[in-house]
This record gives C-alpha cells, sequence and structure tokens, in this order.
C-alpha cells in the first residue's frame, strides 16, 4: 500500500507533510507552534450570540466538554491522516472504544466481535453491552464463516482489532467489512497497533477507526487520549452525541501534546518498525524461543492479508519463551535496556506478560484459546539502537541457562 494523498488547502499532501501541516489554526498572533487553548468555557458578545451558537446557527466553541479549538486542530490532523471525514477525539483510547460501540446500538441490538481483543475491549463486548440489553458473540477474527454464521437480523456492528494484542493475527478488513453491508452492520476497527501510517481502515470499508493516542500517537509516555474517525454522519450523528452528554472529553493540554507528537509520529513508526523487524528475525532463531510472531515475517500465519492491507509490519513483536511463566518473568528480570510495562508504542522498548497484565482476565482457558500462553511476551520495540536492544534480549535470554530454566 503506497501513501495516499489528502487534500489540504489547495494541494494534496502526503502523509509525513501532513503531520506536520495539517490542521493548524492560528491566532491573531500568528504563532508558529498550535497554540493551547486552556480554557473551559467561550465569552459571548449577547444572549442572542449565544443563544445562535447553541442551537447551532453560528459555529463555533460553547464548552470545552463539547468542544475546544486545540482539541478541534488534533481532530482535524488525525482526519486528513486518516483520510476520514470526521474525527472525534476522547480522554482515553478505551472511551473512543465504549462511545464507538455504545453510540451505535440500544438495547435489543446485537454486536459481533472478533475473540481476540485487548482485555479491556473484550469486557466492553463480553460483559458491559448486556448489561444494557444488548447481545454479543464472540467469533474467531480470522473465519469469515464465523462472522457470517454469528450475524442476526439486529446485528448492528462487526468490531475487531487488527493486528491484534497481544498475539499480532491480522484479519481481511474488506472481506469483513463486506459480510457487514450485506447484512446492514457497521464495521469498527481498532487500529491501534498498526497506526494510521501502516493500515488505513477506512480505504477497506471499515465504517469507523478507533485510537488510543495514548501509544504510538504521543509515543513518549506522556498523556493519555483517544480518537474516533470515519464518516461525517457516522461522527456528527449519534457518536457526536454520546460524547456529548456523557462527557469523556479529552483535555486541550493533552490535545496539544498529541499535536506536537504528530509531527514525528511517521518518523518514530518507520524507525521502530526496521528495529522490530531485525529483533524478530533475531528471535526466530533463539533456541530459548518457542516461536515468533510478527506480521512483517514470511512465517506469519496471516502474511498474505499483512502484504494486501499494510505498508509494513509495525513496531511489536509476541514470541514464546520456552519454560512458561518461570522463565518468562526470569528472562524480565534480565533486562536491562527494555523496561517492564503493559505500554506500547513508546520511545522506549517495552516488555510485557499478557497472561498475568492484560489478559490477566480471562479465564485460563481463553487465553490459551487466544494463544496467550504463560511463556508468551509482548515487546512494543522503541527508537533505541536495535543491536543496543539485540544484545540486551541475547542476555537475558543466556541468563536462562545460568538459572536453570532453559528450554531441553
Amino acid at each position: 500500500m503506497g501513501d495516499p494523498l489528502s487534500k489540504h488547502g489547495s494541494r494534496a499532501l502526503r502523509p509525513a507533510t501532513l503531520l506536520v501541516h495539517g490542521g493548524g489554526t492560528r491566532s491573531p498572533f500568528g504563532e508558529t507552534s498550535e497554540a493551547l487553548y486552556l480554557t473551559q468555557g467561550y465569552v459571548f458578545d449577547s444572549m442572542e450570540a449565544c443563544e445562535a451558537r447553541f442551537k447551532g446557527d453560528d459555529p463555533g466553541f460553547v464548552y470545552s466538554r463539547y468542544g475546544n479549538p486545540t482539541v478541534a486542530m488534533f481532530e482535524e490532523r488525525m482526519a486528513l491522516l486518516e483520510g476520514a471525514e470526521a474525527a472525534r477525539a476522547t480522554a482515553t483510547g478505551m472511551a473512543a472504544v465504549t462511545a464507538s460501540l455504545m453510540s451505535q446500538v440500544k438495547a435489543g441490538d446485537h454486536v459481533v466481535a472478533a475473540r481476540a481483543l485487548f482485555g479491556a475491549c473484550r469486557y466492553i463486548a463480553e460483559d458491559l453491552l448486556p448489561r444494557y440489553g444488548v447481545a454479543s458473540t464472540l467469533v474467531d477474527g480470522a473465519n469469515l464463516d464465523e462472522w457470517r454464521a454469528a450475524i442476526r437480523p439486529e446485528t448492528k456492528v462487526l468490531f475487531l482489532e487488527s493486528p491484534t494484542n497481544p498475539c499480532l493475527d491480522v484479519y481481511d478488513i474488506a472481506a469483513i467489512s463486506t459480510i457487514a453491508h450485506e447484512n446492514g452492520a457497521l464495521v469498527v476497527v481498532d487500529n491501534v497497533f498498526a497506526t494510521p501510517i501502516l493500515q488505513k481502515p477506512l480505504t477497506l470499508e471499515a465504517d469507523l477507526v478507533v485510537y488510543s493516542a495514548t501509544k504510538h500517537i504521543d509515543g513518549g509516555g506522556r498523556c493519555l487520549g483517544g480518537v474516533i474517525l470515519g464518516r461525517k454522519d457516522l461522527i456528527e450523528g449519534d457518536l457526536q452525541q454520546f460524547l456529548r452528554q456523557t462527557g469523556p472529553a479529552l483535555s486541550p493540554f493533552n490535545a496539544w501534546v498529541l499535536l506536537k507528537a504528530l509531527e514525528t509520529l511517521s518518523l518514530r513508526v518507520r524507525q521502530q518498525m526496521q528495529s522490530a523487524a531485525r529483533i524478530a528475525d533475531f528471535l526466530a532463531a533463539h533456541p530459548h524461543v518457542s516461536f515468533v510472531r510478527y506480521p512483517g515475517r514470511s512465517d506469519h500465519p496471516h502474511a498474505d492479508i499483512v502484504k494486501k492491507q499494510m505498508s509494513g509490519g509495525g513496531t511489536l513483536v509476541a514470541f514464546e519463551i520456552a519454560g512458561g511463566k518461570p522463565a518468562a518473568f526470569a528472562f524480565a528480570r534480565g533486562l536491562e535496556v527494555i523496561k517492564i510495562s503493559s505500554n506500547l508504542g513508546d520511545a522506549k522498548s517495552l516488555v510485557t506478560h499478557p497472561a498475568t497484565t492484560t489478559h490477566q482476565r480471562l479465564t485460563p482457558e481463553a487465553r490459551a484459546g487466544l494463544g496467550v500462553t504463560e511463556g508468551l511476551v509482548r515487546l512494543s520495540v522503541g527508537l533505541e539502537d536495535a543491536d543496543d536492544l539485540i544484545e540486551d534480549l541475547s542476555a537475558a535470554l543466556s541468563a536462562l541457562d545460568r538459572r536453570g530454566l532453559a528450554a531441553e
């Protein structure tokens, strides 16, 4: 997939340029950097002007829970990058997921979701929605027949993440979208692992795309944020009302941080991806590693889909250390450069043990069904020198021999 051009001003610009110049709104002071409008409310010239603004007859801001100039700049830049008609920012990635689903359904409706989801996303689909009368069915996201079979007349949304957390399965978004649209349902894709740099779900006929901006978009471990993107009628319809009335608003300060971070997103993701590919190859050849899952490798089980819908393998590597949880924990203790954290997409390389963190709330049987074994480790590759990261991994794996935890 090549880099699409998006309209900005009188010219069509490529993503790296949009990340620097897109969505800028200057004040009368003509600042170079985007302004931070740290305000709760807005002043009106008259009660008549206030009335017109609240009725929507006069465009502008009325209250920062509804909208804010700095947040609006972040939304516009993300929409330009994604190729979306509109976007709305949220306080966190999970707020984006929750709003994208709950705004599209009511009691009596039905949602189909891929079984391989981040733990909190699975909670929304499997536990929260049914509390409000919305039934849900979980399917094997790679099995198109299961998607077809799960759809009912009352199905309103199909929800998936691709690549998945933590095993990096890749699902055929275009095929799933076709199934949904043939049955009058919408498709919501959590695109956080691929980032908007490497995958564009809207071009694959998805209806809404969600991100935890906390991850690669910020990229520095500083703040929380989320964003939902899609067609104007979907964003400015029920979704906008849901956000206005429930209030998961992104703070202007966080929006400003995310705006500045977007300027380097393309550079960061591509550098991290280069390192991740090298690390995946190193791990695949190591005797203490049972298997490696990286979308950029030819041995990925969905390599054909990766080639069709992604422009690169991404910044994460999943791998299993022989010896289960004791070996995985000992390996992590041996790391010096790579840090232990459940976050991802950071400038710092981070490692986590999904079975005891992101997916710990699932039953052992459910984890096993997803491939989340006791020895599975998820590595988010940062911006360090790839040679230093490989040396760190090598030393930690070699230490398993001294601890008597090496594979037989």
